[in-house]
């Protein structure tokens, strides 16, 4: 296995687990590049799969089982449990845009302790840019520390919208979300993938995400990301964000009344 070796710029931490997870995702943005995506499925609500999904999350699963065995796994695509210490992969999130070859997408590997999240890394394969974090030592990318935008105008504010509304009236609430902020800030982005998100808003190039209908896979990494470069996260009610946490908010710190009073019911 690689040997991931932070230094005095990275963070400052014993860096065990951070190397198996730096090692699995680096695993699965190669398969990313070795190979097309082969077979689509259809999930359900615009939510596709792909066969490589599907065999990054056996190659990362496989290669977990062996460096941590007392660890468990969950999956986006074949599950898993979510109890005690264990492993959240998402193999490839924004998969529609990898389908289309849109460089947004993203692999996503968290460390979770049933409510604590103890490491996140995200890796952007095409874009060439790995992210992260490990709890109470701060984030990075590629190496470098990253922070939270200091944005202190929401008119100033570039804030990225979900594409994940679920339920029958998931168009109209999509449409009511942006045309709520469309007036009151600089820009709204869509780019199709939670991950990206997350990370993008942990390294200042968003002021806020805003994430309806997550899954674990969709946040674990990112929220720890966010959080440990200074942005607040938080849930649809405006409660401190958690594993089990349907709706994320990460949002720069200076915004976060301006943008809670855009969003809350």
């Amino acid at each position: 296995m690689a040997v991931y070796v932070c230094t005095d710029e990275e963070l400052d931490v014993s860096c065990e687990e951070l190397e198996v997870a730096v090692e699995a995702v680096a695993r699965a943005s190669a398969l990313i590049r070795s190979r097309s995506y082969g077979r689509v499925e259809e999930k359900g609500d615009h939510d596709l799969a792909t066969d490589v999904d599907h065999a990054i999350e056996a190659t990362v699963r496989e290669f977990l089982a062996v460096e941590t065995p007392d660890v468990g796994f969950l999956g986006e695509e074949d599950g898993g449990g979510s109890g005690g210490v264990h492993w959240v992969l998402d193999p490839v999130d924004g998969t529609s845009n990898y389908v289309h070859a849109l460089p947004l997408y993203a692999v996503s590997l968290a460390l979770v302790d049933d409510e604590a999240t103890r490491v996140g890394v995200i890796d952007l394969p095409v874009v060439g840019e790995r992210y992260a974090a490990v709890a109470g030592a701060g984030a990075q990318r590629s190496g470098k520390r990253i922070a939270a935008a200091p944005t202190s105008r929401l008119r100033s504010a570039t804030i990225a919208v979900g594409d994940g509304i679920l339920g029958a009236h998931a168009e109209a609430d999509r449409l009511s979300l942006a045309r709520a902020l469309l007036g009151e800030v600089e820009r709204v982005r869509m780019l199709g993938s939670a991950c990206v998100d997350l990370a993008w808003v942990a390294c200042g190039r968003l002021d806020a995400a805003i994430l309806p209908s997550n899954k674990p896979w969709d946040t674990a990494a990112g929220v720890l990301l966010a959080r440990e470069a200074g942005a607040v996260v938080v849930d649809g009610s405006g409660q401190p964000h958690t594993p089990r946490s349907a709706n994320t908010l990460a949002i720069a710190p200076q915004l976060l009344d301006s943008v809670l009073a855009l969003t809350l019911p």
